[in-house]
């Protein structure tokens, strides 16, 4: 077993995992697990953790192209974001294309979320994430759930800075146009803006899964 310190930074952790140190693996895997499973459990239905896993071994794989100056959370869930599409892609027919732009998880996932919701309103946000764009549902739970920076987030998805404000605006205009479908026309979004901090902080945990650290 390789010689590492107690507290050794993801990126040292990576290396040594590619460098054949499982432990290093095994380590890196448990501080992140809860990050991967949650940025997977609303947008499939089944094989969540088989995606985890194959998120980080892409990364072991990928590891010496990714420049060192951006966090390894961006790293790693840009890793998973492309998983997951590769997935999306695999389990539609050849010639199906796949606009991630105007497709959501509920047409191409179309069973209910696997997450537990207790209550009213936290099932109707996990309804209208899911029938949003998929590409405005990353944007908003990377921001929402995961309070990812907007360099953090340009690296996640690919896309420059302003690109990212932008795409925020317009995934928050979607997803309270759901919001008020769902409650029935009772009003948009911005009427309770703080409500959705609120509900989103309370599904972060559910959205979890409580088996890891």
């Amino acid at each position: 077993m390789t010689d590492r310190p107690a507290e050794a930074s993801d990126f040292d952790l990576l290396d040594a995992w590619a460098a054949g140190d499982r432990g290093a693996g095994g380590q890196l895997f448990t501080r992140h697990f809860r990050t991967v499973f949650r940025f997977f459990s609303n947008k499939v239905t089944t094989g969540s953790e088989d995606l985890v896993q194959q998120t980080f071994l892409a990364c072991v794989e990928t590891h010496r192209r990714f420049r060192r100056d951006a966090s390894f959370r961006a790293f790693l869930l840009g890793t998973a974001r492309n998983v997951l599409y590769n997935e999306f892609r695999r389990r539609r027919r050849k010639d199906d294309r796949i606009d991630f732009t105007s497709m959501s998880a509920m047409d191409l996932a179309p069973s209910p979320s696997s997450i537990i919701a207790e209550k009213m309103e936290q099932r109707q946000l996990l309804e209208a994430l899911r029938s949003i764009p998929i590409d405005y549902q990353i944007a908003l739970e990377l921001h929402l759930w995961e309070g990812l920076t907007g360099p953090e987030m340009a690296e996640v998805l690919g896309i420059a800075e302003p690109g990212v404000r932008s795409r925020l605006r317009r995934a928050k205009q979607a997803l309270g146009e759901r919001m008020a479908q769902l409650r029935g026309g009772g009003g948009p979004l911005e009427s309770t803006s703080g409500d959705l901090e609120r509900w989103a902080a309370s599904l972060r945990e559910a959205a979890s899964g409580g088996s890891r650290g």
